[in-house]
């Protein structure tokens, strides 16, 4: 299956007046950890976002991560269904300010696919495209 690293820095709009991140940086690292991913699997994000909305999402928290303290995200998927995908995600902060490497966060994410031309409220899930599938369920 496939997988995608990635790493960047806590910047302060992540966190609060101490500095330490809000919990929806975590979203933010796995979204763009799932694009990182999709792109390299050679398909378009234009096309893959508007049309993979999250249904279900959970997260296990376990240390904090400080502004400007880098992190590494790592995102898998995990299974692949008929129209719905699952992820899992770990977060790891970086050395830091003499604190040793630690996860901050890991969890798992279920998106599906839902048609095109009809992806408003209440659509219901479609089959992925064959090309697609391909390219989230195979191996880098």
């Amino acid at each position: 299956m496939r997988s995608a690293t990635r790493r960047s820095t806590v910047q302060w709009v992540d966190t609060d007046a101490a500095g330490i991140h809000h919990n929806t940086l975590v979203n933010r690292l796995v979204e763009a950890a799932e694009a990182q991913l999709v792109q390299h699997a050679g398909l378009d994000l234009g096309a893959y976002f508007p049309v993979t909305p999250r249904v279900r999402f959970e997260a296990d928290y376990e240390a904090p991560l400080f502004f400007s303290q880098e992190v590494t995200t790592t995102l898998s998927v995990a299974a692949v269904g008929t129209s719905s995908l699952t992820y899992e995600f770990e977060i790891w902060g970086e050395a830091f300010d003499g604190h040793h490497r630690r996860r901050a966060a890991k969890g798992r994410y279920v998106v599906v696919h839902l048609d095109e031309a009809d992806h408003g409220a209440g659509a219901a899930s479609s089959p992925w495209p064959d090309e697609w599938l391909s390219a989230l369920g195979d191996a880098d």
